[in-house]
C-alpha cells in the first residue's frame, strides 16, 4: 500500500521543523513547510498519480517532486531520517509539546544542553528557562504545564504524580459500597517510584465493579480469573482483585508485595492465614512481625523483619536547598520562614557553584557574599541556624569547582555531576571517585544524574562508589526530588552494611519542594532506612557536632 498524502505531508513538515533546530538553510526549512501545506490539502492521492504530473503541481518544484516520489517508493526520505540519526529522540520528542517551536527547542538543546522532556520539565521547575532569551515566566509556565499533561498520556507516572488520585479514588470506593472491603494495593501500596496501574483488592462482586466503573466513565478491559481492568482517559489502568471476605486480607498482603515476596509469603502461609482479621493479623497469625507493604521486596525479609524504619517527621532540617542567589525563587529569609512553620530546625543552603552558568552560580565573589548575608541572618533567626553549603560542580575531571581556600569556607559541601552527562561507566567512576576523595565532599549528590521517565543517568559500579564513600567519609544523597530519587533506593542496604550515611534531601528551587523530602523517606522506608542513619533526621546539635568532628578528622 502506498503511503497517502496525510503521511507524505508529515515527513516534509517534520523535516521543516529539523531543519530549523539544526539552524539548517532557513529558504529549504521553509519550503518544506509550505510543500507540507500544499500536499496535506491537495484534492488528489500523490501516489496515485502519474509521477510526471507531480512536478507540474503549483508549489512543488523538481527537487521537491522528487523526495515525493523516493517517499513513495521507498515509504521514507532519506534527508529526514539523516537529521533523525543525528538528533536526540528527547529533542525530537519536544515537537510534540505545545508552546514551543523548533527555535526555541533549538535553544534548549544546543545552549540549555537538554536532551528529553524530562530534563526540561526539570530545568521548568528550576527557572532556569527564564535565564534564556524568548523564554519569559509565561513561556516556562506554558511548557511546563504541557510536559505534565503529555506525560500524563504515558504508560507510567511518577508515583508523586498519581498518590492523590489514587487516594481519592479509593475513598470513593469505599464510600459508594460501604458493606464491602476495598484495599488499596499493588506499585501505589508499595510506593515504588513509578506507577504503571492502580490496583484494588476487593470483596465486591464482578457485576457491582462494573457497575461502578462503568457508570463512572472507565472503559472495561480484557481481564483474566477473579481480575477486572478498567481505563478512563487520560488515567493509568484500574485492576480489582476479586476475592472472598475470607480470603481479603491474605490477598492483600499478596497482591501488596513484589512477586518474590509474595511466592515465598504463600508457600509460608499455606491456608493458615485465612479468616485473619487485619493485615497485620495475617504475619500474626504466622508469628511473625508485621512487614508494611513498602518492605516487602525480598524474601529474605520475612526472616529478618525490620523493627523501625525511617518516618517523614523524623526529619529535622532541610539540606540541599537553592535560593534566589543561583536559580531558586525565595529569598533566605522567606526559605528560613518555611522552615520554621514546618517546625525544622535548619537549614543547609546549597546554592550552584560558578561552572553552573546556566542556573547563575556562584563565584568567588558572590559566594564570599551570601556567607556574608548568612552570618547575618543568624543573627536574627537564632536558634534556629542556616549552613553555608554549596552544590559545587563536579568538573569533568573529577576536580571541584572551586579551590581548597574557596571550599574551606563552607560548613559542608555538596558535590554533584551537571555536565558531560554522556558517560561510559569507566569515566563515570574515575569522575565520582576522585570527588569523593577530595577531603571537602561531604556529600555526594544525586549519584547518577538520572531523571525517572525521561534520563537514565550515567553508568556507574554502585558499589565502588559506596566503598568509596565509606572510606572517605562521605554521605550519600537521596535526593527526594520524585523525578530523581537517586540513590537508588535499592542500593541503600549496601551502604549500610558499608556504615555509610544517607541524606534525604529535597534540592529544592522554591519552599513548597521542601515536602518533596516526603517522597524521599517513602523510598528510604522500602530499604529499612532508620532516622539514626540519615543526616537530614540529625538534631541542630548532632549535625554542628558530626560536621565539627568530621573536619577535625579531614585535617580540614
Amino acid at each position: 500500500m502506498h503511503p497517502d498524502n496525510d503521511y507524505i505531508a508529515d515527513q516534509f513538515s517534520q523535516l521543516s521543523k529539523l531543519m530549523d533546530i539544526h539552524g539548517e538553510n532557513s529558504f529549504k526549512a521553509k519550503s518544506y513547510a509550505v510543500a507540507s501545506y500544499t500536499i496535506e490539502k491537495y484534492p488528489e492521492q500523490l501516489a496515485d498519480m502519474p509521477q510526471e504530473k507531480l512536478f507540474m503541481i503549483k508549489g512543488i518544484g523538481d527537487a521537491i517532486a522528487k523526495k515525493i516520489i523516493e517517499i513513495i517508493e521507498t515509504g521514507e526520505l532519506s534527508l529526514l531520517q539523516k537529521l533523525l540519526q543525528q538528533t536526540p529522540p528527547g529533542v525530537v520528542e519536544m515537537l510534540l509539546i505545545k508552546g514551543i517551536g523548533p527555535k526555541k527547542i533549538s535553544v534548549i538543546w544546543k545552549e540549555m544542553e537538554i536532551e528529553s522532556l524530562g530534563e526540561l520539565l526539570y530545568a521548568c521547575n528550576e527557572n532556569r528557562l527564564t535565564l534564556y532569551k524568548g523564554f519569559g515566566e509565561k513561556t516556562q509556565k506554558n511548557v511546563k504545564e504541557a510536559i505534565e499533561f503529555y506525560f500524563k498520556n504515558q504508560d507510567s507516572n511518577l508515583f508523586a504524580e498519581v498518590e492523590q488520585y489514587a487516594q481519592e479514588l479509593d475513598q470513593r470506593l469505599k464510600k459508594a459500597f460501604p458493606d464491602k472491603e476495598f484495599a488499596l494495593a499493588g506499585e501505589v501500596k508499595r510506593q515504588l517510584e513509578t506507577i504503571r496501574q492502580l490496583e484494588w483488592v476487593t470483596t465486591a462482586s464482578a457485576k457491582e465493579c462494573i457497575h461502578f466503573f462503568t457508570l463512572n466513565g472507565f472503559e472495561q478491559l480484557a481481564g483474566q480469573q477473579d481480575i477486572l481492568a478498567f481505563k478512563q482517559p487520560d488515567c493509568l489502568p484500574v485492576l480489582l482483585h476479586l476475592t472472598t471476605e475470607n480470603k481479603f486480607y491474605t490477598t492483600a498482603v499478596q497482591k501488596s508485595s513484589s512477586p518474590e515476596f509474595a511466592q515465598a509469603f504463600i508457600q509460608r502461609a499455606g491456608s493458615e492465614t485465612e479468616g485473619a482479621s487485619s493485615e497485620k493479623a495475617v504475619f500474626s497469625q504466622l508469628h511473625l512481625p508485621y512487614i508494611p507493604a513498602p518492605l516487602r521486596e525480598h524474601a529474605s525479609i520475612l526472616d529478618a523483619p525490620p523493627t523501625a524504619f525511617i518516618e517523614p517527621t523524623d526529619i529535622k532540617g532541610i539540606i540541599h536547598c537553592h535560593s534566589n542567589w543561583s536559580d531558586g525563587s525565595n529569598t533566605l529569609e522567606e526559605l528560613v520562614e518555611a522552615c520554621k512553620a514546618r517546625k525544622l530546625e535548619y537549614l543547609v543552603i546549597s546554592d550552584h557553584s560558578k561552572s553552573a552558568f546556566y542556573a547563575n552560580g556562584l563565584d568567588e565573589n558572590r559566594t564570599a557574599a551570601q556567607q556574608a548575608a548568612v552570618d547575618a541572618l543568624n543573627k536574627k533567626t537564632a536558634p534556629f541556624k542556616i549552613f553555608k553549603s554549596i552544590e559545587c560542580d563536579i568538573l569533568n575531571d573529577g576536580k571541584l569547582d572551586y579551590a581548597d581556600d574557596v571550599l574551606s569556607t563552607f560548613d559542608l559541601v555538596i558535590a554533584s555531576v551537571h555536565s558531560n552527562l554522556k558517560m561510559i561507566e569507566e569515566k563515570a567512576n574515575q569522575r565520582l571517585l576522585k570527588a569523593i576523595e577530595n577531603p571537602y565532599t561531604t556529600i555526594l549528590g544525586h549519584m547518577t544524574g538520572r531523571l525517572l521517565l525521561s534520563r537514565k543517568g550515567y553508568p556507574v559500579d554502585h558499589k565502588k562508589i559506596i566503598d568509596a564513600c565509606a572510606a572517605n567519609k562521605v554521605v550519600i544523597e537521596l535526593n527526594a526530588h520524585p523525578r530523581r530519587l537517586d540513590i537508588d533506593w535499592r542500593w541503600i542496604d549496601y551502604a549500610l552494611q558499608k556504615g555509610v550515611l544517607i541524606s534525604i534531601d529535597p534540592d529544592s528551587h522554591v519552599t513548597s519542594g521542601f515536602d518533596d523530602t516526603r517522597y524521599g523517606v517513602l523510598v528510604a522506608q522500602k530499604a529499612g532506612l532508620t532516622k539514626e542513619n540519615n543526616l537530614s533526621s540529625f538534631s541542630l546539635q548532632e549535625l554542628e557536632e558530626y560536621l565539627l568532628k568530621r573536619k577535625k578528622e579531614k585535617g580540614i
